[in-house]
């Protein structure tokens, strides 16, 4: 066994190495890295057009247009590939790869999103150093403007979190340096640059944005935080939402953000993000965009559900939790005409990688461990497949299959560490899936990648086009 661990680590550090991945010491900027591999990808694309251009790389079905293009090769995104089997990978690399190689905040253990930033937008593996240097980068950009700070401080406590950020992203756009550049004239090749600026100074902000509504929202007798310096961006962000104390949250923030950071462009938040901005609007007005998308209850709500079913489980079945109560609790959902929530997935057909990443970190926190929220749902993992390939049936009829997902544990570790305001969970998902698809808004600039325009039928003209 131990030969086998000790094969398998070094074919990862082999093949981390030979896909350029092997970290060297670098005082190379963020920028300046990636003004090393632009023309490389664009060569790549260029050699792709003329040599492949009519090559067919799959087919369109009647179910594709009716199932929501489900499945469609259609998308150009360079930052991750979700395999059906595999699950998600960035750059190649597998999330036990990342989380090997991407460094980790001072005194911290789990990767940080700044890292990860690093990787989607540049493919290589930064150096400690560099990501340190990034998050000092993004924490001298943080601080709020005046007006989005009022805008924010007017709006009511009774408006969704989501609307509210959404809301201030969009009103960031003000200081858009791509809007100003855009209108006073400037290259095609230029474009990326200050896409870039405008990526990273959201990125930047959106700490402050997303605690100050958690702040107006459920706690408006507390004072807000000023930005550390010193603390990478997951640090601030945790410390501006009250919890700066709480070491284990904070570790776990840094892990959810990383790992929910990019799944892949088709998804509904990521390809509207790719949508809005393939029409040269600005990275804030495109990021709002894909939050209203991520907004969504077939999107970015489902931890929330997981954990409202979890907990009337727990409410229902008491102490006495076993396998067979568990089941039993399952059946009687099922049968209700209710669905599993935190099970299937529209891609995946094992269980998800985030998920396990996830149950891994559980694994090693006593606390955690010992809370009753979190045995549940790690008994209802164990459990709750066989149960689904019986009754045939998982969250809706397209997802196939009946393993967890990470909804199926992500909002109930934040509830046990304190952050119990099921309507925010979606906010932080916003914050973290920003790093894939504002990444991507900078690779179509540099790509040069046109205004996405599919075609439609009407149904009528589809039975016409499938007689012809």
């Amino acid at each position: 066994m131990i030969g086998r661990s000790s094969l398998l680590a070094k074919s990862v550090a082999r093949n981390i190495s030979t896909n350029g991945f092997r970290r060297l010491a670098s005082t190379k900027s963020l920028k300046e890295t990636l003004q090393e591999v632009i023309p490389a990808k664009q060569e790549q694309l260029k050699k792709l057009k003329a040599e492949h251009s009519q090559a067919v790389v799959g087919e369109v079905k009647v179910e594709n247009i009716l199932g929501g293009m489900r499945g469609l090769k259609a998308m150009l995104w360079e930052a991750s590939v979700l395999d059906p089997n595999e699950g998600i990978r960035f750059h190649g690399m597998t999330i036990p790869d990342c989380q090997k190689v991407l460094p980790s905040a001072p005194g911290g253990k789990e990767m940080t999103a700044e890292s990860m930033l690093w990787l989607l937008l540049t493919g290589k593996v930064p150096t400690p150093e560099q990501s340190r240097q990034l998050s000092a980068e993004l924490a001298e950009k943080g601080e709020l403007p005046p007006f989005v700070t009022q805008l924010i401080d007017s709006l009511p406590k009774t408006l969704h979190p989501m609307t509210q950020l959404g809301m201030g992203v969009a009103a960031l756009n003000h200081d858009s340096e791509f809007q100003a550049a855009y209108e006073r004239g400037i290259k095609k090749p230029e474009y990326w640059t200050y896409t870039l600026e405008d990526c990273l100074n959201l990125i930047a902000k959106l700490p402050a944005l997303a605690a100050r509504i958690y702040r107006n929202v459920y706690h408006p007798e507390r004072s807000l935080e000023s930005i550390d310096k010193n603390l990478d961006l997951v640090g601030n962000y945790s410390n501006m939402l009250g919890f700066g104390d709480n070491k284990h949250l904070t570790e776990y923030l840094r892990l959810y953000i990383a790992l929910h950071g990019d799944h892949e462009g088709g998804n509904a938040s990521a390809h509207t993000a790719h949508l809005v901005g393939s029409t040269l609007s600005d990275p804030y007005i495109s990021y709002s965009a894909a939050l209203f998308a991520l907004a969504g209850p077939l999107h970015g709500l489902a931890n929330q559900e997981v954990l409202r079913w979890q907990m009337a489980m727990q409410k229902e079945i008491g102490d006495n939790i076993t396998h067979e109560n568990i089941k039993d609790y399952l059946w009687k959902t099922l049968k209700s005409g209710q669905v599993v929530p935190g099970y299937g997935h529209g891609v995946l057909r094992n269980p998800d990688p985030r998920f396990v990443a996830l149950q891994e970190f559980c694994k090693t926190r006593p606390e955690l461990q010992a809370s009753p929220i979190i045995q549940l749902v790690q008994q209802t993992a164990e459990i709750a497949p066989d149960v689904l390939k019986e009754h045939g049936k998982v969250c809706v009829p397209i997802r196939k299959t009946p393993y967890p997902n990470v909804d199926a544990t992500s909002g109930c570790v934040l509830y046990h560490y304190g952050l119990t305001e099921f309507k925010y969970y979606t906010v932080i998902f916003g914050v973290s899936r920003a790093l894939g698809a504002l990444t991507q808004l900078v690779w179509a600039r540099a790509l040069g990648l046109p205004l996405e325009r599919p075609k439609s039928y009407s149904m009528d003209a589809l039975q016409k086009l499938i007689k012809n």
